[in-house]
């Protein structure tokens, strides 16, 4: 369990300010999530196999197809800046 100390550390590294009333809840919800992770970790699990899906949904796929022309040379013909085929753009970090 977290202890408030713990907490005002946390907030301090994480940036965030928390006044008196706020450390407590914080405190109070985080040792609430880490009661709750020691049960799930309590739960035996041995024997059973990991889930994709808990529905066991099947996703339909499509065939791959071409479904259209590239026309780079039209898209570049109106741009600003083209070389070697490919876009130029202004330098924008010194």
């Amino acid at each position: 369990m977290l202890a408030r100390p713990e907490v005002e550390k946390l907030a301090h590294l994480a940036r965030i300010g928390l006044n008196e009333r706020e450390t407590d809840e914080v405190t109070s919800e985080l040792n609430q999530i880490l009661k709750l992770i020691d049960q799930m970790q309590a739960v035996d699990t041995e024997g059973l196999e990991p889930l994709a899906h808990p529905l066991d949904a099947v996703q339909r796929l499509r065939a791959d197809q071409v479904c259209g022309v590239i026309e780079r040379e039209r898209w570049q013909s109106i741009a600003p800046a083209v070389e070697n085929s490919l876009y130029l753009v202004p330098k924008v970090i010194e």
